[in-house]
């Protein structure tokens, strides 16, 4: 009897047992099953068709629309100069002064000269008049008078030759001033005073005019696609300057030079505008942007730069869908984008109106899952930012 009951015990204890296990196996497999993966908020935007400028901006540089060499007409020792290096010098300014003596003295000896000359010709003159009168009375011979009209030309021929030695004197000693030919800013000081200088050889200094003011650029062959083929005056509707700290210049720029084919080293367009700047804003050799608009373009859509994504197949952005039971949920969407606008990529291909794009959180996103619409932050922004790699 007691063996018996020892036996009903033991079965129960086995049975137990083995219902906790069977308990436990269940609860282990239960656990193991994989959660319903929540809804990812996200920032939609609501795409409208838009009409954008075709545009491209390219990295310039400014360069003064002449360069002019100072140099003197006559030679000499500087004896003083009259302007401060970098300073804005304006048209017949006086900038060095040569010693004007020994150009000085040669004119009062042309002076001299030509009244010498002036005294030989009215003697001639009289001459000639006085041997007309007697010629009239037989009194000298016709080759006498001949004579005498001869002599008379010849100290008029002298005569002007005195002139002209004596303006080419007075010249000198104008240009023992040095004058600047053009407005501009004056370069860095080449000789100083007392130095000799070399007419028409020894270089003073120069001046870069700087209004107006040249931009030089260039555009490659797939930006000249863009904005459809190559550059002229014809072609190009505005273009415009940004400014070192990314403000617009006030003045509208135009084209003066488009070079006729693309240049086989760079295999770019070269291009140079030319800009008002009266107020000096603008300095030679500065590193500004250029922006050139040909047109415009309708039927496009903007997009924040961070929603587009680049992958194998190319460029893409997520598009918000609802699913078979309602549910929305994140879809890739090809897109042919066309270069930026501000922020926004300007998509010319692949979305529609009314198309709701996700603008954040896409790196924890994959095609197919779900999300939940978010209102957008008050300052506008999306709730992440992503790295993207980005074409034009």
């Amino acid at each position: 009897m007691v063996n018996f009951t020892h036996e009903i015990q033991r079965a129960i204890l086995v049975m137990s047992i083995a219902t906790l296990l069977t308990a436990c196996e269940q609860k282990g497999a239960q656990g193991q099953q994989p959660p319903s993966m929540p809804a990812m908020p996200v920032t939609l935007l609501a795409v409208q068709p838009a009409t954008v400028p075709i545009q491209a901006e390219a990295v310039a540089q400014t360069e003064g629309a002449k360069e002019i060499e100072i140099r003197p007409r006559v030679g000499g020792i500087i004896v003083k100069k009259l302007f401060e290096e970098g300073a804005q010098i304006k048209a017949g300014q006086a900038m060095f002064i040569i010693d004007p003596v020994p150009y000085q003295v040669k004119a009062t000896q042309a002076r001299a000269q030509l009244a010498q000359q002036k005294a030989r010709l009215e003697q001639t003159r009289r001459e000639a008049d006085r041997l007309k009168t007697l010629l009239a009375s037989n009194a000298v011979s016709q080759r006498e008078y001949d004579n005498a009209v001869s002599d008379y030309a010849m100290a008029d021929a002298s005569l002007q030759q005195y002139k002209a030695l004596l303006h080419e004197a007075e010249l000198n000693v104008s240009y023992a001033k040095v004058k600047a030919p053009e407005s501009g800013i004056a370069g860095r000081f080449l000789f100083s005073e007392g130095a000799l200088v070399s007419a028409n050889t020894s270089l003073l200094t120069t001046i870069i005019q700087t209004s107006p003011i040249w931009v030089r650029f260039s555009f490659s062959d797939s930006e000249l696609q863009q904005l459809g083929g190559m550059l002229n005056n014809d072609h190009v509707k505005k273009i415009s300057l940004i400014l070192p700290d990314g403000s617009e210049y006030s003045e509208s720029g135009q084209l003066n030079f488009s070079a006729s084919q693309i240049d086989p080293t760079l295999g770019t367009q070269q291009l140079r505008a030319v800009f008002k700047n009266a107020d000096q804003k603008l300095h030679p050799g500065q590193f500004v942007r250029i922006r050139v608009t040909t047109g415009k373009r309708d039927g496009v859509y903007l997009v924040p730069q961070t929603a587009v994504l680049t992958g194998e197949q190319g460029q893409f952005v997520f598009v918000a869908q609802q699913d078979k039971d309602g549910k929305m949920t994140a879809m890739p969407q090809p897109v042919q984008a066309g270069g930026w606008r501000g922020q926004d990529w300007v998509i010319l291909d692949g979305l529609k109106q009314g198309d709701k794009v996700i603008v954040d959180n896409l790196i924890k996103i994959r095609p197919g899952a779900p999300v939940m619409p978010m209102p957008p932050k008050p300052s506008g922004k999306p709730m992440q930012q992503t790295d993207t790699k980005q074409k034009i």
